[in-house]
């Protein structure tokens, strides 16, 4: 069945069956491999995109189910400037091996989106559902609270 779905703010039109997972559209047929496959069953994170502004693990969401536009970790900085969040990861030196850190920056875009100044436990609650194996959550707080204060001069 085809199917046309608008990642990163261009249609793409896919002949995939409706059950196929996000995830493997954005890999396998469009070549947005920034998300990454981690356990499948939405446990850790690693496959976090937003869906019309809403973090959400496209391990999980069928095509069919797709019901507004997609940004992936490619999509969500400029080509001439990254986001505030990639910029607070990169100034702070969050990534270790890196796996998880795209489904951790974009599960903080959307923090920040909802709550542009969260506090400590603010931060853990929505980043909870994001697992990093090399322990960098002191690092990701601390580049949250950087990029919240970036976007609050703005």
């Amino acid at each position: 069945m085809s199917t046309t779905v608008t990642i990163n703010g261009t249609a793409h039109r896919v002949d995939l069956p409706d059950d196929v997972p996000l995830l493997w559209v954005l890999r396998d047929e469009i070549g947005l491999t920034g998300t990454k496959f981690g356990c499948g069953v939405a446990a850790c994170g690693a496959c976090t995109v937003h869906i019309d502004g809403e973090a959400v693990r496209s391990c999980q969401v069928a095509l069919s189910d797709v019901w507004g536009e997609v940004t992936t970790i490619e999509g969500l900085g400029t080509p001439d400037a990254m986001s505030a969040v990639q910029q607070a990861w990169t100034d702070h030196q969050v990534a270790q091996c890196g796996y998880c850190q795209s489904g951790q920056i974009m599960q903080a875009a959307a923090l920040l989106a909802e709550n542009p100044a969260p506090n400590d436990a603010e931060i853990d609650a929505a980043m909870q559902g994001n697992l990093c194996r090399c322990g960098t959550y002191p690092r990701i707080r601390a580049a949250i609270h950087a990029a919240s204060a970036k976007l609050q001069e703005a």
